[in-house]
């Protein structure tokens, strides 16, 4: 007996063709309202995404400059420096700056005002580059206070009466002596959103160069991590950048390898970030920057340099520097004296956003060359 369902029938014949015409009609109007949907979701992202407005720091901006991370904070004249303010270097205009090149401060505070870490950093928009230096946080500023170090200027700003803003804006003004331009923006990390973005990230890969063990009851304080390769937690990662010294003065490390871990961990951090799972993680990221984070960095900003993220060559197109010293002083005060030739050689061939050279007359550096 023949299968019936081989046996040619025109009228099923028709039926296909048009079942088959209804599919493609089909598919083409869902081709058609995604095509639109996508086109309207770009215009949409771009109007919402935008690269940052570089301030205007011109002399003649600032007096009407309607954003108070600008306004220089009334203070004690003791804690002012001698002739420095948040104006661009003399002699450079704003048509002076290089394109799409952005330069930040970033602070890491503890629970307190003290500036645990201080940094200067620099995105390149157009070769997707960038470059962090490190402040030796003992580093000499030439100021009228006593502590003339530059971590003294963040509570120095804060704590006689400019708060958060006019700790920023003092730092600001104290780094403009050291590298001869005000920071872009701002960034300040405190404990809980640094361990935040760490553990947001799923850890980061360390290789531990020593056993680290230190024991500080005042500060409820305990650090235990064992030597060698691992995945450290967000509190983990924290003491490891933290670390200076174990308990009873063993396994001691020096502020410049204190520093240069901190660089290790931005690296770990970043290289985290570029993974693909990690970057649909934008929105947590976001609420960790809103809660724990401080910045004048505007959302659509903010989205538009994690864009970025996606475009940069690697961990390998990330630079990282310290500040240049010629020695230290002893007591009563430790200072770390900075290197005047060796900064301006630094800051001009990685951080600048000026098409211009800093030079000597821009720094009010003492104990350099």
């Amino acid at each position: 007996m023949k299968n019936e369902s081989n046996i040619y029938n025109p009228r099923n014949s028709g039926r296909v063709k048009v079942r088959s015409r209804k599919r493609k009609i089909l598919f083409l109007k869902t081709l058609f309202i995604l095509t639109i949907l996508t086109f309207f979701c770009i215009i949409i992202v771009k109007n919402i995404i935008k690269p940052p407005v570089i301030p205007d720091l011109s002399e003649d901006n600032l007096a009407t400059y309607g954003d108070t991370a600008f306004i220089i904070p009334e203070v004690n004249d003791d804690d002012m420096l001698i002739g420095n303010n948040l104006d661009i270097p003399e002699g450079f205009t704003m048509e002076d700056r290089k394109e799409q090149f952005y330069t930040f401060l970033i602070l890491g505070l503890d629970k307190g005002v003290n500036t645990d870490t201080i940094m200067v950093a620099s995105y390149d928009g157009i070769n997707k580059e960038a470059n962090i230096i490190s402040v030796p946080r003992d580093s000499l500023v030439n100021v009228k206070r006593k502590v003339k170090k530059i971590n003294a200027a963040y509570p120095a700003g804060n704590l006689n009466g400019g708060g958060k803003e006019g700790g920023i804006n003092q730092l600001k003004r104290e780094l403009k002596t050291i590298i001869g331009f005000v920071p872009d923006f701002y960034i300040g990390i405190d404990l809980d959103g640094f361990e935040r973005i760490v553990d947001a990230v799923g850890g980061i890969d360390i290789n531990v160069p020593m056993d680290m063990k230190y024991d500080d009851p005042t500060q409820d304080l305990h650090t235990n991590i064992k030597k060698g390769q691992q995945v450290l937690n967000g509190e983990d990662a924290l003491k490891f950048a933290r670390y200076r010294k174990g308990n009873n003065s063993k396994n001691t490390i020096s502020d410049y390898e204190r520093m240069e871990n901190q660089q290790i961990v931005i690296k770990a951090i970043l290289t985290k970030l570029l993974k693909p799972a990690n970057i649909l993680k934008i929105p947590e990221f976001i609420d960790i920057f809103n809660e724990n984070i401080y910045s004048d960095i505007k959302t659509e900003n903010m989205l538009w340099f994690a864009d970025q993220l996606n475009r940069i060559k690697g961990t390998e197109a990330l630079s990282t520097y310290t500040m240049p010293t010629t020695g230290t002083s002893g007591v009563p005060m430790y200072y770390e004296y900075l290197d005047k030739d060796g900064i301006l050689q630094l800051v001009n061939d990685t951080i600048n956003p000026y098409k211009k050279a800093i030079e000597d007359i821009h720094l009010d550096i003492i104990g350099g060359n």
